[in-house]
Protein backbone atom coordinates (compact mmCIF):
# COMPACT_ATOMS: atom_id res chain seq x y z
CA UNK A 1 0.00 0.00 0.00
CA UNK A 2 1.60 3.15 -0.66
CA UNK A 3 1.94 6.18 1.59
CA UNK A 4 1.82 8.58 -1.06
CA UNK A 5 -1.02 11.67 -0.28
CA UNK A 6 -4.82 10.56 -0.02
CA UNK A 7 -6.66 10.55 -3.05
CA UNK A 8 -9.59 11.29 -0.96
CA UNK A 9 -9.54 13.11 2.18
CA UNK A 10 -12.86 13.80 3.77
CA UNK A 11 -12.87 16.58 6.53
CA UNK A 12 -14.99 17.40 9.19
CA UNK A 13 -18.18 15.29 7.55
CA UNK A 14 -21.64 16.05 9.34
CA UNK A 15 -24.95 15.84 8.01
CA UNK A 16 -28.31 16.56 9.99
CA UNK A 17 -31.69 15.61 8.73
CA UNK A 18 -35.24 17.37 10.24
CA UNK A 19 -32.82 18.08 13.75
CA UNK A 20 -31.41 14.38 14.15
CA UNK A 21 -27.88 14.40 13.01
CA UNK A 22 -27.09 11.40 11.35
CA UNK A 23 -22.82 11.93 10.45
CA UNK A 24 -20.99 13.98 13.08
CA UNK A 25 -17.57 15.46 12.41
CA UNK A 26 -16.27 12.44 10.33
CA UNK A 27 -12.90 12.69 8.94
CA UNK A 28 -11.34 9.86 6.38
CA UNK A 29 -8.84 9.42 3.79
CA UNK A 30 -8.46 6.85 1.18
CA UNK A 31 -4.85 6.12 -0.05
CA UNK A 32 -3.61 5.48 -3.40
CA UNK A 33 -2.96 1.59 -3.51
CA UNK A 34 -5.54 1.38 -0.09
CA UNK A 35 -8.58 -1.05 0.21
CA UNK A 36 -10.11 0.85 3.15
CA UNK A 37 -12.84 -0.39 4.74
CA UNK A 38 -16.00 1.12 6.02
CA UNK A 39 -18.28 -0.97 9.01
CA UNK A 40 -20.75 -0.36 11.63
CA UNK A 41 -24.22 -1.04 12.47
CA UNK A 42 -27.30 0.00 10.21
CA UNK A 43 -27.82 3.67 10.84
CA UNK A 44 -24.36 4.38 11.57
CA UNK A 45 -23.58 6.88 8.95
CA UNK A 46 -22.28 4.59 6.31
CA UNK A 47 -24.47 5.43 3.71
CA UNK A 48 -25.04 8.89 4.40
CA UNK A 49 -21.14 9.35 4.07
CA UNK A 50 -20.94 7.58 0.45
CA UNK A 51 -24.05 9.61 -0.65
CA UNK A 52 -22.15 12.95 0.09
CA UNK A 53 -19.13 11.48 -1.74
CA UNK A 54 -21.71 10.73 -4.46
CA UNK A 55 -23.62 14.11 -4.74
CA UNK A 56 -26.45 13.02 -3.08
CA UNK A 57 -26.65 15.05 -0.42
CA UNK A 58 -25.27 18.28 0.86
CA UNK A 59 -23.11 17.96 4.38
CA UNK A 60 -23.03 20.34 6.90
CA UNK A 61 -21.24 23.37 7.28
CA UNK A 62 -17.56 23.16 7.98
CA UNK A 63 -17.46 20.52 5.61
CA UNK A 64 -14.44 20.18 3.31
CA UNK A 65 -13.00 17.96 0.29
CA UNK A 66 -9.76 17.07 -1.34
CA UNK A 67 -9.03 14.73 -4.37
CA UNK A 68 -5.79 14.30 -5.46
CA UNK A 69 -4.65 16.87 -3.15
CA UNK A 70 -6.50 19.74 -4.98
CA UNK A 71 -8.88 21.34 -3.10
CA UNK A 72 -12.96 20.53 -4.23
CA UNK A 73 -15.93 22.85 -3.48
CA UNK A 74 -18.56 21.13 -1.86
CA UNK A 75 -21.81 19.91 -2.33
CA UNK A 76 -20.70 18.00 -5.18
CA UNK A 77 -23.30 18.23 -8.22
CA UNK A 78 -24.33 16.22 -10.91
CA UNK A 79 -21.63 14.06 -12.27
CA UNK A 80 -19.07 15.43 -10.69
CA UNK A 81 -17.69 12.74 -8.79
CA UNK A 82 -17.37 10.53 -11.88
CA UNK A 83 -15.76 13.73 -13.16
CA UNK A 84 -13.35 13.69 -10.55
CA UNK A 85 -12.47 10.40 -11.19
CA UNK A 86 -15.23 8.34 -8.26
CA UNK A 87 -16.82 5.10 -8.92
CA UNK A 88 -19.63 3.96 -6.57
CA UNK A 89 -21.67 0.70 -6.28
CA UNK A 90 -24.64 1.19 -4.47
CA UNK A 91 -26.42 -0.73 -2.12
CA UNK A 92 -29.90 -0.55 -4.44
CA UNK A 93 -27.40 -1.21 -7.41
CA UNK A 94 -28.43 2.02 -9.67
CA UNK A 95 -29.24 0.16 -12.54
CA UNK A 96 -32.05 1.23 -15.61
CA UNK A 97 -34.10 -2.16 -15.76
CA UNK A 98 -35.44 -1.21 -18.61
CA UNK A 99 -32.15 -0.47 -20.69
CA UNK A 100 -30.02 -3.47 -21.87
CA UNK A 101 -26.71 -4.13 -19.75
CA UNK A 102 -24.62 -2.36 -23.19
CA UNK A 103 -26.25 0.00 -22.57
CA UNK A 104 -26.23 0.31 -18.82
CA UNK A 105 -22.56 -0.42 -18.89
CA UNK A 106 -21.45 1.48 -21.21
CA UNK A 107 -24.06 5.07 -21.81
CA UNK A 108 -22.44 8.23 -22.19
CA UNK A 109 -18.80 5.83 -22.78
CA UNK A 110 -19.95 4.82 -26.27
CA UNK A 111 -16.76 5.10 -28.74
CA UNK A 112 -17.88 7.20 -31.56
CA UNK A 113 -16.62 7.32 -35.41
CA UNK A 114 -17.37 10.02 -37.76
CA UNK A 115 -20.63 11.16 -37.91
CA UNK A 116 -21.14 10.10 -34.37
CA UNK A 117 -21.51 7.06 -35.90
CA UNK A 118 -21.03 4.11 -33.25
CA UNK A 119 -19.59 0.36 -33.85
CA UNK A 120 -22.22 -1.53 -32.19
CA UNK A 121 -19.78 -4.92 -32.76
CA UNK A 122 -16.85 -3.46 -30.82
CA UNK A 123 -18.94 -2.14 -28.11
CA UNK A 124 -20.64 -5.52 -27.69
CA UNK A 125 -17.48 -7.73 -27.65
CA UNK A 126 -16.16 -4.65 -25.18
CA UNK A 127 -18.86 -5.71 -22.80
CA UNK A 128 -18.20 -9.17 -23.26
CA UNK A 129 -14.96 -9.00 -22.06
CA UNK A 130 -15.62 -7.02 -19.42
CA UNK A 131 -18.25 -9.39 -17.63
CA UNK A 132 -16.44 -12.37 -18.90
CA UNK A 133 -13.93 -11.54 -16.05
CA UNK A 134 -16.35 -12.16 -13.68
CA UNK A 135 -17.52 -15.51 -15.14
CA UNK A 136 -20.85 -13.87 -16.37
CA UNK A 137 -21.66 -14.81 -20.01
CA UNK A 138 -24.80 -13.18 -21.09
CA UNK A 139 -26.01 -11.28 -24.46
CA UNK A 140 -24.66 -7.51 -24.14
CA UNK A 141 -28.39 -7.00 -25.07
CA UNK A 142 -30.18 -8.54 -22.66
CA UNK A 143 -32.69 -6.19 -20.79
CA UNK A 144 -31.24 -5.87 -16.90
CA UNK A 145 -34.93 -6.58 -15.81
CA UNK A 146 -34.32 -10.47 -17.12
CA UNK A 147 -31.22 -11.02 -14.88
CA UNK A 148 -30.74 -12.77 -12.09
CA UNK A 149 -30.08 -10.53 -8.88
CA UNK A 150 -26.43 -12.12 -8.63
CA UNK A 151 -25.88 -11.19 -12.76
CA UNK A 152 -27.36 -7.73 -12.19
CA UNK A 153 -25.02 -7.11 -8.99
CA UNK A 154 -21.86 -8.28 -11.56
CA UNK A 155 -23.25 -5.22 -13.80
CA UNK A 156 -23.14 -3.11 -11.24
CA UNK A 157 -19.69 -3.65 -10.31
CA UNK A 158 -18.10 -4.50 -13.93
CA UNK A 159 -19.54 -0.50 -15.10
CA UNK A 160 -18.38 1.04 -11.94
CA UNK A 161 -14.77 -0.54 -12.65
CA UNK A 162 -14.92 0.38 -16.05
CA UNK A 163 -16.10 4.02 -15.23
CA UNK A 164 -12.27 4.06 -13.74
CA UNK A 165 -10.44 3.47 -16.58
CA UNK A 166 -9.77 6.82 -18.27
CA UNK A 167 -8.02 7.62 -14.66
CA UNK A 168 -4.47 7.36 -13.91
CA UNK A 169 -5.48 7.19 -9.92
CA UNK A 170 -9.21 7.16 -8.53
CA UNK A 171 -11.04 5.88 -6.13
CA UNK A 172 -14.23 2.48 -6.29
CA UNK A 173 -16.86 2.89 -3.37
CA UNK A 174 -18.41 -0.21 -2.92
CA UNK A 175 -21.35 -0.36 -0.69
CA UNK A 176 -22.65 -3.95 0.24
CA UNK A 177 -20.82 -5.42 -3.09
CA UNK A 178 -21.25 -9.12 -2.31
CA UNK A 179 -24.65 -9.24 -0.86
CA UNK A 180 -25.89 -10.93 -4.23
CA UNK A 181 -22.73 -12.44 -5.12
CA UNK A 182 -22.51 -16.35 -5.17
CA UNK A 183 -19.61 -17.51 -2.54
CA UNK A 184 -17.71 -18.86 -5.28
CA UNK A 185 -17.95 -15.73 -6.92
CA UNK A 186 -16.68 -13.51 -4.19
CA UNK A 187 -12.95 -14.23 -4.70
CA UNK A 188 -13.05 -13.35 -8.31
CA UNK A 189 -14.33 -9.60 -7.17
CA UNK A 190 -12.10 -9.54 -4.22
CA UNK A 191 -9.10 -10.44 -6.75
CA UNK A 192 -10.69 -7.48 -9.16
CA UNK A 193 -10.52 -5.22 -6.17
CA UNK A 194 -6.42 -6.36 -5.17
CA UNK A 195 -6.06 -5.79 -8.94
CA UNK A 196 -7.05 -1.89 -9.00
CA UNK A 197 -5.21 -1.38 -5.43
CA UNK A 198 -2.44 -2.62 -6.61
CA UNK A 199 -2.59 -0.31 -9.84
CA UNK A 200 -2.48 2.67 -7.73
CA UNK A 201 -6.59 3.33 -7.10
CA UNK A 202 -7.84 3.52 -4.00
CA UNK A 203 -11.43 1.01 -3.07
CA UNK A 204 -13.54 2.33 0.13
CA UNK A 205 -15.18 -1.27 0.91
CA UNK A 206 -18.24 -1.09 2.82
CA UNK A 207 -19.83 -4.43 4.27
CA UNK A 208 -21.31 -5.61 7.18
CA UNK A 209 -19.37 -8.92 6.45
CA UNK A 210 -16.52 -9.01 9.28
CA UNK A 211 -14.79 -11.63 7.05
CA UNK A 212 -14.42 -10.01 4.28
CA UNK A 213 -13.44 -6.79 5.84
CA UNK A 214 -10.10 -8.86 7.73
CA UNK A 215 -9.60 -10.87 4.48
CA UNK A 216 -9.61 -7.65 2.50
CA UNK A 217 -8.60 -4.18 3.90
CA UNK A 218 -5.82 -2.82 4.94
CA UNK A 219 -7.16 -0.37 7.04
CA UNK A 220 -10.80 -0.43 8.38
CA UNK A 221 -12.67 2.89 9.73
CA UNK A 222 -15.50 2.33 12.25
CA UNK A 223 -18.54 4.50 12.73
CA UNK A 224 -21.00 4.40 15.94
CA UNK A 225 -23.73 7.00 16.06
CA UNK A 226 -22.61 8.93 13.35
CA UNK A 227 -19.24 9.24 14.61
CA UNK A 228 -15.91 8.09 13.91
CA UNK A 229 -14.52 6.05 16.68
CA UNK A 230 -11.64 4.18 15.61
CA UNK A 231 -9.45 3.92 12.37
CA UNK A 232 -7.15 0.75 12.83
CA UNK A 233 -4.62 -0.97 10.45
CA UNK A 234 -6.52 -4.11 9.44
CA UNK A 235 -3.60 -6.77 10.26
CA UNK A 236 -3.68 -5.96 13.98
CA UNK A 237 -7.07 -6.15 14.65
CA UNK A 238 -9.61 -8.84 15.15
CA UNK A 239 -13.23 -9.90 14.40
CA UNK A 240 -13.91 -9.93 18.08
CA UNK A 241 -12.36 -6.29 18.36
CA UNK A 242 -14.31 -4.63 15.58
CA UNK A 243 -17.31 -6.21 16.71
CA UNK A 244 -16.37 -4.50 19.96
CA UNK A 245 -15.94 -1.23 18.30
CA UNK A 246 -19.18 -1.61 16.40
CA UNK A 247 -21.78 -2.16 19.22
CA UNK A 248 -19.72 -0.41 21.51
CA UNK A 249 -19.55 -3.30 24.42
CA UNK A 250 -18.20 -7.13 23.71
CA UNK A 251 -20.90 -9.52 22.30
CA UNK A 252 -20.87 -12.28 24.07
CA UNK A 253 -22.70 -14.60 22.01
CA UNK A 254 -24.93 -13.74 19.13
CA UNK A 255 -26.42 -16.68 18.50
CA UNK A 256 -29.39 -17.95 20.78
CA UNK A 257 -29.71 -21.13 23.07
CA UNK A 258 -30.87 -24.03 21.12
CA UNK A 259 -34.34 -25.80 21.94
CA UNK A 260 -35.51 -29.01 20.48
CA UNK A 261 -37.81 -29.20 17.66
CA UNK A 262 -40.07 -32.74 18.47
CA UNK A 263 -43.41 -31.13 17.05
CA UNK A 264 -45.88 -32.72 14.55
CA UNK A 265 -45.14 -31.97 10.82
CA UNK A 266 -46.31 -28.48 9.60
CA UNK A 267 -44.93 -28.14 5.95
CA UNK A 268 -44.52 -31.12 3.77
CA UNK A 269 -42.89 -30.83 0.20
CA UNK A 270 -43.10 -33.98 -2.10
CA UNK A 271 -41.89 -34.12 -5.38
CA UNK A 272 -41.03 -30.37 -5.55
CA UNK A 273 -39.42 -29.25 -8.55
CA UNK A 274 -38.99 -25.64 -10.85
CA UNK A 275 -36.71 -23.88 -13.05
CA UNK A 276 -33.46 -26.00 -10.89
CA UNK A 277 -35.37 -27.63 -8.05
CA UNK A 278 -35.85 -31.37 -9.14
CA UNK A 279 -38.35 -33.70 -7.65
CA UNK A 280 -37.46 -31.87 -4.00
CA UNK A 281 -39.47 -33.29 -0.73
CA UNK A 282 -38.87 -32.93 2.77
CA UNK A 283 -40.59 -32.43 5.99
CA UNK A 284 -40.87 -29.58 8.54
CA UNK A 285 -41.98 -29.80 11.83
CA UNK A 286 -43.40 -27.42 14.08
CA UNK A 287 -40.89 -25.43 15.86
CA UNK A 288 -38.13 -26.60 13.43
CA UNK A 289 -36.09 -24.45 11.87
CA UNK A 290 -34.62 -25.69 8.60
CA UNK A 291 -31.66 -24.59 6.54
CA UNK A 292 -31.22 -24.84 3.10
CA UNK A 293 -28.24 -24.02 0.99
CA UNK A 294 -25.54 -24.81 -1.24
CA UNK A 295 -23.36 -22.78 -4.12
CA UNK A 296 -25.55 -19.51 -5.87
CA UNK A 297 -27.67 -21.20 -8.66
CA UNK A 298 -27.86 -24.87 -7.43
CA UNK A 299 -31.38 -24.46 -6.37
CA UNK A 300 -31.56 -23.80 -2.41
CA UNK A 301 -32.39 -20.18 -3.70
CA UNK A 302 -35.28 -21.01 -5.67
CA UNK A 303 -37.05 -23.07 -2.98
CA UNK A 304 -38.78 -20.53 -1.07
CA UNK A 305 -40.48 -18.84 -3.82
CA UNK A 306 -41.73 -22.40 -5.61
CA UNK A 307 -43.79 -23.17 -2.11
CA UNK A 308 -44.92 -19.40 -1.71
CA UNK A 309 -46.30 -19.25 -5.43
CA UNK A 310 -43.58 -16.49 -6.14
CA UNK A 311 -42.17 -18.32 -8.75
CA UNK A 312 -43.88 -21.03 -10.79
CA UNK A 313 -43.29 -24.86 -9.84
CA UNK A 314 -43.31 -27.30 -12.92
CA UNK A 315 -44.40 -30.32 -10.70
CA UNK A 316 -44.87 -31.55 -7.15
CA UNK A 317 -47.16 -30.58 -3.93
CA UNK A 318 -47.34 -28.52 -0.68
CA UNK A 319 -49.42 -29.06 2.27
CA UNK A 320 -49.30 -26.90 5.27
CA UNK A 321 -51.11 -29.06 8.16
CA UNK A 322 -53.90 -31.24 6.71
CA UNK A 323 -54.35 -28.11 3.55
CA UNK A 324 -52.99 -29.54 0.51
CA UNK A 325 -51.66 -27.75 -3.07
CA UNK A 326 -50.42 -28.84 -6.29
CA UNK A 327 -47.25 -26.55 -6.06
CA UNK A 328 -48.24 -25.64 -9.92
CA UNK A 329 -51.40 -24.02 -8.98
CA UNK A 330 -50.37 -21.94 -5.66
CA UNK A 331 -50.41 -18.24 -5.96
CA UNK A 332 -49.21 -16.18 -3.13
CA UNK A 333 -52.32 -15.37 -1.79
CA UNK A 334 -53.37 -19.00 -2.05
CA UNK A 335 -49.42 -19.27 -0.08
CA UNK A 336 -51.20 -17.36 3.03
CA UNK A 337 -54.13 -18.67 3.32
CA UNK A 338 -52.52 -21.91 3.89
CA UNK A 339 -50.32 -20.16 6.44
CA UNK A 340 -47.20 -19.19 4.59
CA UNK A 341 -45.48 -16.47 4.91
CA UNK A 342 -42.42 -14.97 2.94
CA UNK A 343 -39.50 -13.09 3.67
CA UNK A 344 -37.77 -12.09 0.26
CA UNK A 345 -34.07 -11.37 -0.16
CA UNK A 346 -34.37 -8.39 -1.97
CA UNK A 347 -36.37 -6.19 0.76
CA UNK A 348 -36.37 -2.88 -2.35
CA UNK A 349 -37.65 -4.78 -5.21
CA UNK A 350 -39.95 -7.25 -2.78
CA UNK A 351 -40.21 -6.69 0.41
CA UNK A 352 -41.51 -2.88 1.07
CA UNK A 353 -43.38 -0.53 -0.78
CA UNK A 354 -40.39 2.39 -0.35
CA UNK A 355 -42.77 5.45 -0.66
CA UNK A 356 -45.58 4.21 2.20
CA UNK A 357 -44.93 4.21 5.74
CA UNK A 358 -43.13 1.77 8.21
CA UNK A 359 -46.79 1.07 9.59
CA UNK A 360 -48.77 1.14 6.19
CA UNK A 361 -45.95 -1.39 5.24
CA UNK A 362 -46.33 -3.64 8.63
CA UNK A 363 -50.22 -4.23 8.38
CA UNK A 364 -50.46 -4.19 4.72
CA UNK A 365 -50.92 -8.61 4.76
CA UNK A 366 -53.72 -7.67 8.14
CA UNK A 367 -55.33 -4.66 6.86
CA UNK A 368 -58.47 -7.05 7.09
CA UNK A 369 -58.85 -7.46 10.77
CA UNK A 370 -58.79 -3.28 10.98
CA UNK A 371 -61.96 -2.50 9.40
CA UNK A 372 -65.66 -2.86 10.92
CA UNK A 373 -68.54 -2.37 9.19
CA UNK A 374 -66.33 -1.17 6.48
CA UNK A 375 -64.41 1.33 8.30
CA UNK A 376 -60.63 1.07 9.36
CA UNK A 377 -60.23 1.14 12.73
CA UNK A 378 -57.10 3.55 12.51
CA UNK A 379 -56.24 3.54 16.41
CA UNK A 380 -56.67 -0.20 16.77
CA UNK A 381 -54.28 -0.17 13.84
CA UNK A 382 -51.55 2.54 15.30
CA UNK A 383 -51.76 0.57 18.65
CA UNK A 384 -50.69 -2.60 17.08
CA UNK A 385 -48.09 -0.71 14.87
CA UNK A 386 -46.41 0.70 18.32
CA UNK A 387 -46.27 -2.81 19.95
CA UNK A 388 -44.40 -4.43 16.66
CA UNK A 389 -41.83 -1.63 16.67
CA UNK A 390 -41.29 -1.36 19.98
CA UNK A 391 -41.21 -5.13 20.56
CA UNK A 392 -38.92 -5.49 16.89
CA UNK A 393 -36.69 -2.66 18.41
CA UNK A 394 -37.50 -0.77 14.77
CA UNK A 395 -35.33 2.51 15.02
CA UNK A 396 -36.71 5.28 14.97
CA UNK A 397 -39.29 4.12 16.32
CA UNK A 398 -41.71 6.04 14.05
CA UNK A 399 -44.92 4.35 12.64
CA UNK A 400 -45.66 7.30 10.47
CA UNK A 401 -41.94 7.31 8.98
CA UNK A 402 -41.46 6.73 5.40
CA UNK A 403 -40.09 3.09 5.48
CA UNK A 404 -37.58 4.01 2.32
CA UNK A 405 -35.39 5.94 4.94
CA UNK A 406 -34.51 3.51 7.68
CA UNK A 407 -31.40 1.24 7.70
CA UNK A 408 -31.58 -1.74 6.14
CA UNK A 409 -31.54 -3.70 9.71
CA UNK A 410 -34.40 -1.61 10.76
CA UNK A 411 -36.23 -2.14 7.56
CA UNK A 412 -35.74 -5.90 8.02
CA UNK A 413 -36.65 -6.09 11.72
CA UNK A 414 -40.45 -4.07 10.75
CA UNK A 415 -40.65 -6.82 7.83
CA UNK A 416 -40.07 -10.03 10.17
CA UNK A 417 -42.78 -8.31 12.60
CA UNK A 418 -45.22 -8.10 9.64
CA UNK A 419 -45.14 -11.66 8.53
CA UNK A 420 -44.81 -12.93 12.14
CA UNK A 421 -48.09 -10.87 12.57
CA UNK A 422 -50.09 -12.63 9.79
CA UNK A 423 -49.40 -16.11 12.58
CA UNK A 424 -47.72 -18.35 9.74
CA UNK A 425 -47.45 -21.77 10.21
CA UNK A 426 -44.20 -21.52 8.79
CA UNK A 427 -42.40 -18.76 7.80
CA UNK A 428 -39.73 -18.78 4.53
CA UNK A 429 -36.70 -17.17 4.63
CA UNK A 430 -34.42 -15.93 1.82
CA UNK A 431 -31.15 -14.39 3.18
CA UNK A 432 -32.80 -13.26 6.33
CA UNK A 433 -29.34 -11.04 7.89
CA UNK A 434 -28.66 -9.46 4.04
CA UNK A 435 -27.02 -6.49 4.62
CA UNK A 436 -28.10 -6.32 8.50
CA UNK A 437 -25.26 -5.28 11.30
CA UNK A 438 -24.44 -7.66 13.82
CA UNK A 439 -26.59 -6.14 16.61
CA UNK A 440 -29.32 -6.36 14.34
CA UNK A 441 -28.53 -9.81 13.65
CA UNK A 442 -28.74 -10.75 17.30
CA UNK A 443 -32.17 -9.35 17.44
CA UNK A 444 -33.39 -11.23 14.54
CA UNK A 445 -32.09 -14.56 15.68
CA UNK A 446 -33.66 -14.00 19.21
CA UNK A 447 -36.83 -13.25 17.95
CA UNK A 448 -36.71 -16.78 15.05
CA UNK A 449 -35.84 -18.79 18.21
CA UNK A 450 -38.69 -17.43 20.47
CA UNK A 451 -41.34 -17.55 18.00
CA UNK A 452 -39.74 -21.17 16.85
CA UNK A 453 -39.59 -22.50 20.59
CA UNK A 454 -43.60 -21.57 21.00
CA UNK A 455 -44.07 -23.62 17.68
CA UNK A 456 -44.22 -21.78 14.58
CA UNK A 457 -41.67 -23.30 11.78
CA UNK A 458 -38.66 -21.63 9.52
CA UNK A 459 -37.43 -22.84 5.94
CA UNK A 460 -34.32 -20.20 5.86
CA UNK A 461 -32.65 -20.68 2.42
CA UNK A 462 -29.14 -19.13 2.75
CA UNK A 463 -25.68 -18.72 2.35
CA UNK A 464 -24.26 -17.48 6.05
CA UNK A 465 -22.91 -20.90 6.35
CA UNK A 466 -22.34 -19.71 10.12
CA UNK A 467 -25.37 -18.65 10.91
CA UNK A 468 -26.79 -21.99 9.38
CA UNK A 469 -24.80 -24.00 11.59
CA UNK A 470 -26.05 -22.32 15.27
CA UNK A 471 -29.44 -21.70 14.24
CA UNK A 472 -31.00 -24.17 12.11
CA UNK A 473 -32.09 -27.77 14.07
CA UNK A 474 -31.47 -29.24 10.60
CA UNK A 475 -29.85 -28.06 7.08
CA UNK A 476 -30.41 -30.44 3.81
CA UNK A 477 -27.32 -28.97 0.86
CA UNK A 478 -28.28 -28.46 -2.33
CA UNK A 479 -26.03 -29.23 -6.20
CA UNK A 480 -27.65 -29.32 -8.96
CA UNK A 481 -31.24 -28.91 -8.18
CA UNK A 482 -31.29 -31.60 -5.75
CA UNK A 483 -30.23 -32.67 -2.19
CA UNK A 484 -27.11 -33.99 -1.58
CA UNK A 485 -26.27 -33.99 2.07
CA UNK A 486 -28.82 -33.82 5.07
CA UNK A 487 -26.47 -32.31 7.92
CA UNK A 488 -27.83 -32.04 11.49
CA UNK A 489 -26.53 -32.98 15.21
CA UNK A 490 -22.79 -32.87 15.65
CA UNK A 491 -22.68 -33.04 11.88
CA UNK A 492 -24.41 -29.19 11.57
CA UNK A 493 -20.80 -27.60 11.80
CA UNK A 494 -20.31 -23.97 9.36
CA UNK A 495 -17.09 -26.15 8.37
CA UNK A 496 -19.01 -29.54 7.63
CA UNK A 497 -21.56 -26.98 5.58
CA UNK A 498 -19.07 -25.80 3.60
CA UNK A 499 -17.18 -28.70 2.72
CA UNK A 500 -20.93 -30.06 1.50
CA UNK A 501 -21.66 -27.08 -0.58
CA UNK A 502 -17.92 -27.35 -3.07
CA UNK A 503 -17.86 -30.83 -2.27
CA UNK A 504 -18.24 -32.88 -5.86
CA UNK A 505 -21.06 -35.52 -4.71
CA UNK A 506 -23.05 -37.38 -7.63
CA UNK A 507 -25.96 -38.74 -5.13
CA UNK A 508 -27.71 -37.87 -1.94
CA UNK A 509 -26.07 -38.87 0.82
CA UNK A 510 -29.39 -38.54 3.13
CA UNK A 511 -33.08 -40.57 2.13
CA UNK A 512 -34.73 -38.25 4.89
CA UNK A 513 -34.16 -35.47 3.17
CA UNK A 514 -35.85 -36.97 0.06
Amino acid sequence: MSSAAAIVDAKGWSKTFTGRTVLRDVDLAIRPGEVHGLVGQNGSGKSTFIKILAGFHTPDAGASLKVRGEQVQLPLRGGTARDLGLSFVHQDLGLIDTATVLENLRIGNYETRAAWYVPWSRERQRVRRALARFGLEVDPDTKVADLREVDRAIVAIVRAIDQLERFDAGVLVLDEPTAFLPRDGIEQLFQAVRDIAASGFGVLFVTHRLDEILALTNRVSVLRDGALVAMVDTPSTTEEDLIARILGFSLDDLYPTPHKADGEVVLGVRELSGRIVDGLSFDVHGGEILGLTGLQGMGYEEVPYLLFGATPAVGGSVSVGAISAKASALSPPDALRMGLALLPANRQRWGIVGPASVGENTTIPTLGRYFRGGVLRHRRETADVRRLIDAFDVRPPEADRQISTLSGGNQQKALLGKWFATDPKALLLHEPTQGVDVGARRQIFAQIRDVAAGGMSFVMASTEYEDLAHLCDRVLVFRNGRVVAELHGTELTQERIVEQCFREISAPTSSAAR
